[in-house]
């Protein structure tokens, strides 16, 4: 295959991991170089943040700002099969609700969700909808697609730069990318966030770092590494502190 092949398998992967979108049946053969496309997360946080601006700029011809937010927020979870807001629960869940490692990890895998879970959920989702609310308020609609490509170049951030936790599931079958894929991935997140809103996406990219830290010093604590969940968790609080970061500082 050609270079640019290879470029455009990676964009169609990382559309395929992390949304729900009708997308052409990629061969098995393919998932190999699901480490390769991390790069390329940014561009299906792109696409899933143009989607919910055409919602919610839409939604403004009609309706208040809260409305078309809340229009907007549920257009995101659509898209990505709700994944990011399940891992953000499942991670409350697991490592709020165990007493050791193997127990947080059965924790995480299971399918139910516990009081944890949920009030993460709620707070997750409350924050997010108010937040969006003062954003397209002050007229700020490009925060959409800010808040979508950093949060999704910070994931593969998590992944190259703690150990898998166990040895099956999403995060462990996609593998650990390297420093390079990860870096084209971060400034190409910091190159369409500039595009949209001017250099102030870089303080707001900045100002993720002890957000990933934070999370990745407690997810190594008390599970050892990162999985999927994580990942999952990962993108929902870097969503929540950049939309809060583009409020303070637009």
């Amino acid at each position: 295959m050609r270079k640019n092949d290879f470029k455009a398998m990676d964009i169609l992967l990382a559309l395929v991991l992390l949304t729900r979108l009708p997308l052409p049946h990629l061969h098995k053969s393919r998932f190999g170089r699901q480490a390769h496309a991390v790069w390329a997360f940014p561009l299906a946080g792109l696409i899933v943040g143009l989607l919910a601006l055409a919602t919610a700029q839409l939604a403004l011809g009609w309706w208040s700002p809260a409305i078309a937010a809340g229009l907007a927020l549920a257009v995101q979870v659509l898209i990505t099969g709700a994944m990011h807001e399940d891992g953000l629960a499942d991670t409350a869940d697991g490592l709020w609700g165990g007493f050791d490692r193997a127990r947080r990890l059965e924790i995480m895998k299971d399918s139910h969700i516990g009081t944890y879970g949920v009030l993460a959920l709620g707070l997750g989702c409350g924050l997010r909808w108010v937040t969006l609310t003062a954003l397209l308020s002050a007229g700020m609609i490009w925060a959409l697609v800010v808040m979508a490509v950093l949060s999704r170049a910070a994931m593969p951030v998590m992944m190259a730069s703690l150990p898998h936790a166990r040895d099956t599931g999403l995060s462990h079958s996609v593998g650990r990318p390297n420093g390079a894929h990860v870096v084209a991935g971060v400034v190409l997140a910091l190159g369409l966030g500039i595009f949209c809103i001017g250099v102030t996406a870089v303080a707001v990219g900045l100002l993720l770092v002890p957000v990933v830290l934070g999370l990745r010093a407690l997810a190594r604590a008390k599970i050892g590494g990162q999985t999927g969940d994580i990942l999952g968790a990962t993108q929902q609080l870097c969503d929540i502190a950049a939309g809060l970061a583009l409020l303070a500082l637009l």
